[in-house]
């Protein structure tokens, strides 16, 4: 288990993030058309994991690696969280979203895959922020769980694990 906080209460995650250098768990989701989202083949990956895209910090996120996404070769980046597809579609349209992909782990085992399914506090069930980063290979290059869980991640640690 790892810890981050909300509010400053700490808040326990089901198991860690992948650690740098070992194979990246398989990932299946669900995209805002319900299509099935997984890790790109012969691509790096940015998964951008989150509690839900209806909190402002989430939604920054979102926004800010669509923005870093349109200068990234040879990379998909993944916007992952327990919301619903029609949510995430709807957040995606009206924000002009699409450089990056969303992916709804509602039908997955992602967050303990991942270990980042909260296990207590008040958003107990959602994912911590966390990102995740890939290279072609699935192997992980870098990773973060954010001490504070309304904090951003650290954009340039993620782009710079890219090389």
């Amino acid at each position: 288990m790892a810890t981050t906080a909300l509010g400053g209460n700490p808040v326990t995650t089901a198991g860690e993030l992948p650690a740098v250098g070992s194979s990246a768990p398989s990932v299946s989701l669900v995209g805002a058309d319900f299509g099935t989202v997984t890790l790109p083949e012969g691509q790096r990956a940015v998964l951008n994991i989150f509690p839900s895209i209806d909190t402002g910090v989430c939604a920054a996120s979102v926004r800010k690696f669509n923005e870093l996404a349109a200068g990234l070769e040879n990379t998909a980046v993944i916007n992952v969280s327990q919301d619903l597809p029609p949510a995430l579609g709807r957040f995606c349209g009206a924000e002009g979203i699409d450089n990056v992909q969303v992916g709804s782990a509602f039908r997955s085992s992602f967050g303990d895959d991942y270990g980042v399914r909260m296990t207590d506090g008040k958003l107990e069930g959602l994912f911590a922020r966390s990102i995740v980063v890939l290279d072609a290979d699935g192997t992980v290059l870098h990773s973060q769980l954010v001490p504070e869980i309304a904090t951003e991640p650290d954009y340039d640690a993620a782009i710079a694990a890219l090389g």
